[in-house]
């Protein structure tokens, strides 16, 4: 790709005197609006030897536009984020209501898509994807969590995942670590597993196990809000945290608490 010839201009400039680095890039590549748009967000452009991703920064005529030799638009692609959610942010469920048979909406807690910046990228990602900020735009959560709860919620550009969760959350087997408190009833490890009633419906087999004294492991199927919480208190026992660590074959691995990861080509829900 080619340079612009930077040209001289006043000390001090205005937007009069910017334009908006899109459309110089086009002038100087002689391309359209819509390309240059591309290899801006595609993290190709430098403005004066700093990545700009941003098509309607305003550069002024004596700076320098670069565009890596590398660029290529092959590879801007929709992608999906796995975010290791901490307790306290909201992921389209709110703070449960009382012992928690049921969950609402969330009132003013910090929306838990906010922790996907590039700071908070996994180190050592497997994906081995180029960060872009490109890549948190535009996404869509089909796998809520409530605001108490921590793990693994998904965030995806990509229509067809979308598609994906909104259609078959409902038979995803999700995994969740939880965390109890109390003592159990005599059999109530047999009726956790099958023979409990939520919101006036008998719930069908689980898989439950113990993982610790003091940790349960569920796995189930077309899990509702409050669910758990109500299934371990019908049986003696007090959910003290909940953290969520796979969807269907998604696992959250080893992603930091508060990071997030790209979900590999190769990983299926």
């Amino acid at each position: 790709m080619t340079n612009a010839r930077p040209t001289p201009s006043p000390a001090h400039h205005t937007t009069h005197t910017t334009v908006r680095l899109a459309k110089r890039l086009a002038e100087q590549l002689q391309c359209s609006r819509s390309t240059a748009e591309q290899y801006i967000e595609g993290g190709w452009v430098t403005v004066d030897g700093k990545t700009i991703e941003i098509p309607g920064a305003r550069v002024a005529p004596q700076q320098t536009v670069v565009v890596e030799k590398e660029a290529s638009l092959f590879d801007l692609v929709p992608v999906t984020l796995l975010l290791h959610k901490p307790p306290g942010f909201e992921a389209g469920l709110g703070m449960e209501a009382g012992h928690a048979a049921h969950s609402s909406r969330s009132q003013g807690e910090r929306p838990a898509q906010s922790l996907l910046t590039l700071a908070s990228h996994m180190a050592g990602d497997a994906a081995e994807t180029r960060v872009l900020l490109r890549h948190f735009k535009d996404l869509e959560c089909f796998t809520p969590l409530p605001t108490p709860a921590s793990g693994l919620v998904v965030f995806t550009q990509d229509k067809r995942i979308a598609r994906k969760l909104a259609e078959d959350i409902e038979s995803l087997e999700q995994e969740c670590i939880v965390e109890v408190a109390g003592n159990i009833i005599d059999h109530g490890f047999k009726r956790l597993c099958h023979g409990l009633s939520f919101n006036g419906r008998p719930l069908p087999p689980i898989k439950v196990s113990w993982q610790s004294e003091t940790k349960l492991r569920f796995a189930l199927q077309g899990i509702r809000p409050g669910q758990i919480p109500a299934m371990c208190e019908a049986v003696g026992l007090r959910v003290m945290a909940i953290k969520r660590i796979r969807i269907g074959r998604v696992p959250l691995a080893k992603v930091p608490e508060g990071q997030w990861r790209y979900l590999q080509a190769w990983e299926k829900f």
